[in-house]
């Protein structure tokens, strides 16, 4: 079944007893080469990159490279590419990071984070999805308050485009025994206390026990980028 704005709520209604599996060949078989995966490489990226690996192995693959990613980000890139030959397109932002502190003033992270993402991240997804159908997400509801309502089929305001979150209704503790379970590579981080990873500029280690996105943009009171929620008006600059 396409999913369609007249049945999008219909259809992700009907998906919530399905696998991630199940929803990820739905979403192969309706869209083809017009569906793209978009993930930073976080665990429930590499989850659905594996299960794509026996569904649909070939799917384009978008990821952020905004330049402020650790070296360690970059490094399971690599590993992950190598390993599962991934059809991966690395997306940069118009500006290298010296041109943005020309044309806005260093350390822009510290100042305006949400121009700073704005810039480096939701314009340059945005240009990369055009031409696709739809495009599927690492969402989940236990990341944050923000996201507890995640739809795991939804039409994503800023593109137009259908948006699929297969592991919506998944856990952190499901994802890390799927990747214990399989022997997946991760982001070493993880080990030393940083649950979620954006940019070195913006992101510190957590406690244990403290919100799993509070090392995110942590002096801000920032806890989304701008990709799934609406941050910066469009305007002269994007």
């Amino acid at each position: 079944m396409l999913a369609t704005h007249n049945n999008i709520t219909e259809l992700s209604e009907r998906f919530e007893s399905s696998s991630p599996q199940d929803i990820l060949r739905w979403a192969s078989e309706t869209y083809g080469d017009k569906l793209a995966v978009v993930t930073s490489f976080q665990i429930t990226g590499i989850v659905t990159l594996h299960m794509l690996q026996d569904i649909a192995p070939q799917t384009p693959v978008l990821t952020l490279d905004t330049g402020y990613l650790f070296p360690e980000t970059l490094d399971l890139m690599d590993t992950l590419e190598e390993q599962f030959n991934l059809n991966l397109t690395r997306i940069t932002p118009r500006q290298t990071t010296s041109q943005q502190d020309r044309d806005y003033g260093t350390r822009l992270w510290e100042r305006n984070p949400d121009r700073c993402c704005h810039l480096r991240k939701t314009i340059p997804l945005r240009d990369a999805l055009e031409g696709y159908e739809a495009w599927v997400t690492g969402l989940r509801r236990d990341q944050s308050s923000s996201r507890s309502a995640t739809s795991i089929i939804s039409t994503d305001k800023r593109t137009g485009l259908i948006k699929v979150a297969p592991f919506a209704n998944w856990t952190e503790d499901m994802l890390w025994t799927y990747i214990h379970a399989y022997d997946l590579p991760y982001n070493k981080l993880h080990d030393v206390g940083y649950p979620s990873i954006g940019c070195w500029s913006c992101t510190k280690s957590v406690a244990e026990g403290e919100d799993v996105r509070g090392g995110r943009w942590s002096n801000h009171g920032k806890t989304e980028c701008g990709i799934h929620v609406e941050l910066v008006q469009e305007g002269a600059n994007g």
